[in-house]
């Protein structure tokens, strides 16, 4: 299976809505994306594969330090190393931006998600106590540094 990671356009945003709602229990509506795509200051890609948008990954620069604001893989592509190729294009272009230090949040019950962060040198660096909704859970803060 072929994967090509590129910047996140327009024509992508209906089929990585379905995606969003797939996967979590607060999606991200279209309009959420689109809005991204008129801010400089957001950097976001999206992987394909079989002519199908695979998963979506993206940052805010904020004075070059990158929020991780999400990642996420449709349900029949997880496992398959989309997360991988998404994430180290997103950091290359980070870092090409200037970006220093990356930072995000992920649920703890999310043991993928925290081991793929870890793999690209993500460390835990606290909770937030009932961060996420739907179902109520904390999250880990997670810093590359």
């Amino acid at each position: 299976m072929k994967i090509e990671v590129r910047p996140l356009r327009d024509t992508d945003i209906e089929e990585l809505s379905r995606i969003e709602a797939a996967s979590f229990s607060m999606p991200w509506s279209a309009e959420d994306f689109r809005g991204l795509l008129l801010r400089d200051y957001c950097l976001y890609v999206v992987a394909e594969t079989d002519g199908h948008i695979a998963g979506c990954a993206g940052l805010t620069d904020s004075f070059h330090e990158g929020n991780i604001d999400n990642v996420v893989t449709a349900p029949e592509y997880r496992n398959l190393g989309v997360g991988s190729k998404m994430l180290e294009e997103l950091l290359r272009l980070g870092a090409e931006r200037g970006i220093t230090a990356y930072t995000l949040e992920v649920r703890v019950s999310n043991a993928p998600a925290i081991r793929l962060y870890e793999k690209f040198g993500f460390v835990s660096e606290g909770i937030r106590p009932g961060f996420y909704e739907k179902p109520t859970e904390d999250a880990m803060i997670m810093w590359r540094r």
